[in-house]
């Protein structure tokens, strides 16, 4: 066994299960606080501790507290993903964080995002708050492509230009440090780690894929709902992880702190100089409260109406359509439970479901259609994922009215979502046709609305 160089010897690697595939994760460290380290999505547990500045950062941070960190499904030593060229979406890796969580007897945590894994960091924090003491972003950010309201966002162009790179140099030469670490670009040691490193993280046919599944992904949403204090971390010259996109997280994240450090380095995480950095979240961390425990989260709202039912109900009689609604009620329960929904009411002839994850509500949405089409029910589908109140078992909140607004664009047997929902669900295989711009009743503003075609999406 290669030596490890740590102060606090080289952690086992364990396992935990998730619908998924199996999860590997390390703790290691000791103390009263668990620190949830989320980093990128090229990681391999196992080869990180035969690098000299990776361990001399694992170590410092270890001794902040017990430090809990993991491989993303189909990457490093976790499972691949059967048959599927692309990522699991966004919900997939939060439920990764939070299977790693239990499996270490951990309740909550100091969640520390890095670059890409800020984004797993910041849904987790927006959407199960109970599970989060403080967040730690660094080098992080909410969207990466440019968009009309989001001017800081890399240009299509230049994405495509970087992406065909990942299906060249991954692996093999090492350049794109010139771009992500420059400062250790030229060191020929450091170089031939790192390439091996990436061939043991991602095979040089998913690379490219990588980079496309994070580079698609928008949580802005999110951002106004975590609650946990958060410092962002960004580096002032990063080429790549620009200043500007830390400067936009601390904006939009309420009471967030911004730190900026000197350097250009954001990947990997421990190249160049990262004192600085350690200081600021060891300064963070020690000096700062647990967050109070609430039930204002992030969630997907799931609204099902039975269209026509009115003239259904004339035209069956009462107890047909009392027997009738009696099995819709039945299918929407067992299919609510069955994705890990929380059924909020029955609403007579329609139902209202909140869920973690916006992919299995569109899962749960299509399953429901489907099934009461068979007793000679259409039923239509809105959602939508945004800010819901939790209260005495029923919920509240702007997200339950645009989740309404949006259903009343559905026809016969649709199921149409918000863009922030088509946004969260890359990588999932659901796939979408554009409903156009629409004006929601009631809501300021003009809305894009996507109905659901296919799917195709892990349950």
């Amino acid at each position: 066994m290669r030596a490890s160089f740590s102060g606090h010897g080289r952690p086992e690697t364990r396992y935990a299960q998730t619908p998924h595939g199996h999860i590997a994760y390390q703790a290691f460290g000791s103390g009263d606080r668990d620190i949830m380290f989320i980093t990128g999505a090229i990681t391999n547990l196992d080869a990180i501790w035969d690098e000299p500045t990776a361990v001399r950062f694992l170590d410092r941070l270890a001794d902040l507290g017990r430090v809990i960190t993991f491989d993303m499904l189909g990457s490093g030593v976790s499972d691949p993903i059967p048959g599927r060229s692309m990522w699991l979406p966004l919900e997939a890796n939060v439920d990764t964080v939070i299977a790693v969580l239990d499996a270490v007897g951990s309740e909550r945590a100091v969640v520390y995002g890095d670059t890409e894994g800020g984004l797993s960091a910041m849904m987790l924090a927006a959407s199960f708050p109970h599970r989060v003491t403080s967040l730690v972003l660094v080098n992080a950010f909410a969207k990466l492509l440019r968009a009309d309201d989001y001017r800081i966002g890399m240009p299509e162009t230049a994405a495509e230009q970087l992406s065909a790179q990942y299906s060249t140099q991954h692996g093999t030469t090492g350049d794109m440090l010139e771009l992500t670490a420059p400062s250790v670009a030229d060191d020929q040691r450091f170089r031939t780690w790192w390439t091996r490193y990436q061939r043991l993280s991602v095979p040089l046919g998913l690379a490219r894929s990588t980079f496309d599944w994070y580079r698609e992904i928008d949580v802005r949403a999110a951002l106004p709902l975590v609650q946990a204090p958060t410092l962002v971390v960004s580096r002032r010259d990063a080429r790549f992880h620009r200043l500007a996109h830390g400067a936009y997280l601390a904006e939009h994240i309420p009471d967030a702190e911004l730190k900026v450090v000197e350097g250009a380095d954001t990947v990997p995480f421990h190249a160049g100089d990262v004192g600085p950095t350690l200081d600021a979240v060891e300064d963070f961390v020690a000096g700062r409260p647990e967050s109070a425990r609430t039930e204002r989260v992030l969630a997907t709202v799931l609204f099902t109406d039975i269209v026509g039912s009115t003239s259904q109900a004339s035209r069956l009689g009462d107890q047909r359509w009392l027997d009738l609604l009696a099995d819709h009620d039945r299918i929407v329960r067992s299919q609510v439970d069955r994705y890990r929904g929380r059924l909020i009411k029955m609403t007579g002839d329609g139902a209202i479901a909140t869920f973690d994850g916006p992919a299995r509500a569109i899962t749960c949405a299509v399953a429901i259609t489907e099934m009461v089409s068979t007793l000679g029910l259409p039923v239509r589908a809105g959602i939508h994922t945004g800010e819901v109140q939790l209260r005495d078992g029923d919920a509240y909140g702007l997200g339950m009215h645009i989740a309404a607004r949006v259903m009343d664009h559905a026809g016969d047997g649709g199921i149409v979502v918000s863009s922030t929902v088509k946004d969260l669900v890359f990588g999932s295989g659901i796939q979408f046709e554009p409903c156009g711009v629409v004006e929601l009743k009631g809501l300021s503003g003009e809305w894009q609305l996507f109905e659901v075609t296919s799917l195709q999406t892990p349950t």
